[in-house]
């Protein structure tokens, strides 16, 4: 019997085997992420109508903000290891690759908090929504993919870095961060605020821009546009200012007058 650094365990040929139907699972999704994960999100959210809590457009508005303040959670804990010690997810020719293994910053003290992140996100941008079938599907489809994404670039790191990889694997949890000692791993480290701008305002745009909508859905799924003329005006001011600072920063990264400032610069 064989334990991971979280405590899993596999016994022999049938341990063997899950691990390898995850990691083909986790090459597909890899390749296809940036079709298949769109695709269902926005599928899920607007194929089921969005739910007030209890019934209640109060109630529904104190959980619309415990969303926001979620899916703000892991983009922050986004922008904070893009910042401090940057990982290339892209891999080459869009199949799991690394040339380094980073163990710095964040990564040492989660194996994968860019995907914490983006699950936080994703959890957040569900409670706003808050329909049970929405739950129901989308939160194990999404965990399950990024666990087998997980499991196929571990099983490329082990194949290039070996005991290294697996050293690392021993002493770092692969998912939830272990906060202690993070002052100290990212002391001395200069954050780079180019390159957060640079690499995430994409996808922010695309959650947050998505939040807004989804609020604008809801609102009109149980009232007239009259009943809330108000808040709707907010929420397109709103949804034009996103995208005007989505506009000016793709502008500014495809004309070069924003770039990336060089490591440690």
């Amino acid at each position: 019997m064989s334990r991971d650094a979280n405590g899993a365990s596999d016994t022999g040929t049938e341990g063997t085997a899950r691990s390898g139907i995850a990691v083909r699972y986790g090459n597909f999704l890899f390749h296809h992420r940036n079709a298949i994960f769109p695709v269902v999100l926005f599928g899920l959210l607007f194929a089921f109508r969005p739910v007030y809590l209890r019934g209640s457009e109060r109630l529904d508005m104190w959980l619309d903000a415990a969303g926001f303040l979620v899916a703000l959670t892991g983009q922050a804990l986004r922008v904070a290891v893009i910042g401090y010690a940057y990982i290339i997810r892209g891999g080459k020719n869009q199949r799991v690759y690394a040339e380094d293994l980073v163990t710095g910053g964040f990564f040492a003290h989660s194996r994968n908090p860019l995907y914490v992140g983006n699950l936080l996100v994703l959890l957040g941008l569900f409670l706003i929504h808050n329909n049970p079938w929405v739950y129901a599907l989308g939160i194990p489809f999404f965990v399950t993919g990024y666990a087998a994404i997980v499991a196929a670039e571990e099983a490329f790191l082990r194949g290039k870095f070996g005991a290294a990889y697996d050293a690392y694997a021993r002493d770092v949890p692969r998912w939830l961060p272990r906060l202690r000692g993070l002052r100290e791993s990212v002391a001395g480290m200069r954050f780079n605020w180019r390159r957060v701008v640079l690499k995430e305002y994409g996808s922010t745009f695309a959650w947050t821009a998505g939040a807004v909508a989804l609020l604008a859905v809801e609102t009109l799924v149980h009232h007239t546009y009259d009943e809330r003329a108000g808040r709707l005006a907010l929420l397109w001011v709103c949804l034009a200012l996103l995208t005007a600072a989505w506009g000016t920063v793709r502008y500014l990264k495809k004309s070069r007058r924003l770039r990336a400032a060089a490591p440690g610069g």
